[in-house]
């Protein structure tokens, strides 16, 4: 049983010596524990000092892509390696590294193939009301979308199992934390959830640059995203002529096709990214390791 624990990594060579210094080596019921960073088009001198760090593996990014395909250049290097259960936390510390044994424990267990870790979000001195208040809104909204029961959907701190990992994509390029959590309710991937702890803050979060920015990446790019979501996977369970001339109307002005061909559309330009990305990453990594 391999664990590979993947961290997205953007200018953070401040922060990830701190994240490094407690990720386990060793976990029972475990066989091999490696560490996994993906370099996303930093400026610092983040790959050095993870190299230092003693990291396995690092993969590449020729630009910043963002956070989302960072996620999944990671799941994909992961599987790549032969892993079996994947956790990925962040480079700025924020997950107490004492709880992926708790994290992984059902994966283990076999009561669940994604696991996510609920912080407490009221007790986070760092987070304002605002965000405390739409955090909860924002993880009801998933719950009824996803039909699961995570009380805190937007949290990167998550273990995957391998079969789980090969189930999932990303289509979102802005976070991949709640689109991944309703892909796994729509796929009915077992799916549950964990009390965790965090650590104090390190830095701001480059994600969330305002609250501003933050309501209207939350709400209305990720209002797209489910849109997209039920048109994948809950389309030809509710496609009859009462949703049919709607969305032909709608068509003339985004789509120019019925939600089918829009979707092979988007799937064959997915699939081509993606073989584009993990070949580029995988030239990438082949160099690192030569050096």
């Amino acid at each position: 049983m391999k664990l590979i624990i993947q961290i997205p990594c953007y200018n953070e060579e401040k922060s990830l010596p701190v994240t490094l210094k407690d990720l386990p080596r060793q976990i029972d019921g475990i066989e091999t524990v490696e560490w996994l960073i993906i370099d996303d088009g930093s400026k610092d001198n983040t790959v050095e000092v993870a190299k230092q760090c003693g990291v396995d593996h690092i993969v590449s990014h020729h630009k910043n892509l963002g956070l989302a395909r960072t996620f999944k250049t990671g799941l994909q290097a992961c599987l790549e390696k032969g892993a079996d259960i994947i956790v990925n936390t962040d480079a700025d510390n924020q997950y107490c590294a004492e709880s992926i044994l708790d994290l992984i424990k059902p994966i283990l267990n076999k009561e669940a193939e994604f696991v996510i870790g609920a912080r407490p979000i009221n007790s986070i001195d760092d987070f304002s009301r605002t965000k405390k208040f739409l955090q909860k809104i924002g993880s009801w909204t998933v719950r009824v979308a996803s039909n699961t029961d995570v009380p805190d959907a937007p949290s990167g701190f998550r273990a995957i199992s391998r079969d789980c990992a090969m189930r999932l994509n990303v289509f979102n390029n802005y976070t991949y934390t709640l689109e991944t959590l309703i892909q796994a309710g729509q796929k009915r991937i077992p799916t549950t959830w964990v009390p965790i702890k965090t650590n104090p803050k390190l830095r701001d979060s480059r994600l969330v640059k305002s609250i501003a920015s933050y309501i209207w990446k939350s709400c209305c790019l990720q209002a797209f995203s489910v849109l997209h979501l039920f048109i994948q996977y809950l389309s030809h369970r509710w496609y009859s002529w009462k949703f049919t001339i709607p969305l032909l109307l709608y068509d003339r002005w985004r789509w120019r096709a019925c939600p089918v061909a829009y979707y092979q559309r988007l799937s064959c330009w997915s699939r081509f990214y993606d073989l584009y990305n993990s070949t580029t990453c995988r030239s990438v990594e082949r160099q690192q390791d030569n050096a």
